[in-house]
């Protein structure tokens, strides 16, 4: 990417897109990026107060309500970022959704949940790209999709979930194919994480906790290391990278 910025603020002067960040691994990665200088805008779909303070919280922020299941409004993010920066060097698509349905219950997944689940985890992050790739290509900058183990091994919370992960894990890998070497495009599958959303997940992780290597489930901070990462990374293209902790090895 262009424009290194200062030993002291390293990515100073670069503008990271970050959808879903108002809390959780989103909050997380604006929060990484921010730290090392970035211009960072902040966005949720319904979350405005949470997404405000995350951006009051950086140093140069912005906040944009959106929701990513519609087009017009993932052209609309591009656009504010260029319009207040004049840039975009990464986006990272990390809103997602998904209700927790057991994989049995083949009823309670319906049409309707599967169209909600992939309006937002795969034709969002599709519109995102293309609205962003103009921009993205002008300073060889890259796109992190954050998915899930769930798109990788046979889990996650829902069979619509796991399902548009998997889609947008080869997504990902489609992409950077097109798009390179001008913008590069990789995938973080994070494990289990310690979010708002699984909160109320206890079971989950003590079953987690014992099973897997590392003895706990990742926190958002991990996800936003591995986010930065593989947005740093110079030759780096066409992965998807499982953080699971080990996880996977012993399923």
């Amino acid at each position: 990417m262009s424009g290194a910025g200062s030993a002291e603020a390293p990515w100073s002067g670069r503008v990271v897109l970050v959808t879903g960040s108002s809390s959780g691994i989103g909050a997380a990665v604006a929060r990484r990026f921010g730290s090392l200088g970035a211009s960072i805008l902040v966005n949720s779909s319904r979350s405005v107060e949470a997404g405000r303070a995350v951006a009051d919280s950086l140093p140069d922020a912005l906040y944009i309500q959106a929701d990513v299941a519609d087009e017009a409004q993932c052209s609309m993010l591009v656009e504010n970022a260029l319009a207040r920066w004049g840039r975009l060097d990464v986006l990272v698509n990390n809103a997602g959704t998904g209700p927790v349905i057991p994989h049995q219950n083949l009823s309670d997944a319906t049409l309707d949940v599967w169209r909600e689940v992939f309006a937002v985890n795969v034709f969002g992050v599709w519109a995102l790209t293309v609205a962003a790739a103009p921009a993205l290509a002008e300073t060889k900058g890259s796109i992190v999709n954050v998915t899930s183990l769930a798109g990788v091994r046979q889990g996650g919370s829902s069979l619509p979930y796991a399902t548009s992960k998997a889609a947008t894990n080869h997504m990902t890998e489609l992409v950077a194919r097109v798009l390179g070497p001008d913008v590069r495009v990789n995938a973080i599958a994070p494990g289990l994480v310690d979010t708002p959303r699984t909160a109320s997940w206890e079971g989950s992780f003590e079953q987690y906790a014992q099973v897997a290597p590392m003895h706990r489930a990742a926190t958002a901070d991990d996800v936003a290391e591995v986010v930065l990462f593989l947005a740093e990374s110079p030759y780096l293209t066409g992965e998807i990278l499982v953080l699971d902790g080990g996880f996977g090895l012993v399923r």
